[in-house]
């Protein structure tokens, strides 16, 4: 189920974990897998194009699952720093004041104990890969830490969280390669893109409690102005992606990307309702299939060039 005040779930596999770990569970969001998606694509879309271009087919299933259990480990220990930072605002929202650490289910000892034991799995995983994306991934370390205080100084968070969860697009093509490619910066500049628009519409679920508590976003920068600049970067995210694909693949390639993705983008815009909590969930969660849509064009680019 899910209760009626909060956006944490009890339900399904949760119900069979001990009770005593649920705020652990919980801390890490693993009842809401969403995070681990939009960290992750980025991530695989990155490897099959590296390995599309220098080939490895075996190498690249490798990266691909050492990199899904990276993005389980590091996207919790974000969720489990942005609790950290948000413990006395998540407490004022009724939306989020059900989180270990608002509701005092966690102490803040406690959190940080896991969060360094999160950190040293991260770290065991991160060694397992080649020295420059070792340097890679402690150079978005930072910008981890950082992120949950953006919402205090800046209108535009979401930006920084796109500059923070598709480091992934970097790390991967460094990966496979051991270096880094104009088509790695392409990919992550439509990961930013894409992430600013994504986390746009999911913030509009908070524009009301974001005013009384005095943390700032793109939802209210843009107020009724939304839809057109969710517009804006989703196509802006479009085109930058379809550069990837055609610089790796051709032309063929690249058109048909833009036709799938830029169909899920228009389905967005048309079915999202920026004034209605549950519209603007459900179509923040619909963003899993325009990256999976992206990483299935990732196949066909990596089966053509193997």
């Amino acid at each position: 189920m899910l209760k009626d005040f909060t956006d944490i779930r009890f339900d399904g596999w949760i119900e069979r974990v001990p009770e005593k770990w649920w705020p652990y569970v919980h801390l890490m969001r693993l009842d809401r897998p969403i995070g681990v998606w939009l960290l992750l694509l980025p991530c695989w879309w990155s490897i099959m194009l590296a390995t599309a271009q220098v080939g490895g087919i075996f190498r690249c299933i490798w990266l691909m699952a050492l990199f899904s259990l990276g993005a389980i480990i590091m996207r919790g220990a974000g969720c489990v720093i942005n609790d950290i930072w948000d413990r006395k605002l998540d407490a004022k929202v009724e939306r989020t004041r059900s989180r270990p650490l608002a509701s005092g289910q966690v102490s803040l000892l406690q959190a940080f104990a896991f969060l360094f034991c999160l950190l040293f799995i991260g770290l065991c995983i991160l060694v397992c890969l080649n020295r420059s994306t070792v340097l890679l991934g402690l150079f978005a370390l930072p910008l981890v830490v950082l992120y949950p205080f953006m919402k205090r100084i800046t209108f535009w968070p979401q930006a920084f969280l796109g500059l923070t969860f598709n480091f992934g697009a970097l790390m991967g093509w460094s990966a496979v390669t051991g270096e880094q490619s104009y088509i790695a910066w392409l990919l992550y500049a439509g990961g930013i893109c894409w992430t600013l628009a994504y986390d746009s519409i999911y913030a509009h679920q908070d524009k009301d409690d974001d005013v009384l508590i005095g943390v700032r976003s793109t939802a209210l920068l843009w107020g009724e102005n939304s839809r057109t600049w969710v517009c804006v970067f989703l196509l802006a995210s479009v085109v930058l992606l379809c550069c990837a694909l055609y610089s790796v693949s051709g032309a063929w390639l690249g058109v048909v990307g833009a036709f799938f993705l830029a169909a899920h983008t228009l389905w967005q815009l048309k079915v999202w309702d920026m004034n209605e909590q549950e519209s603007s969930l459900s179509v923040f969660k619909a963003n899993r299939f325009f990256g999976l849509a992206m990483a299935g064009l990732c196949v066909l680019a990596l089966l053509i060039g193997n």
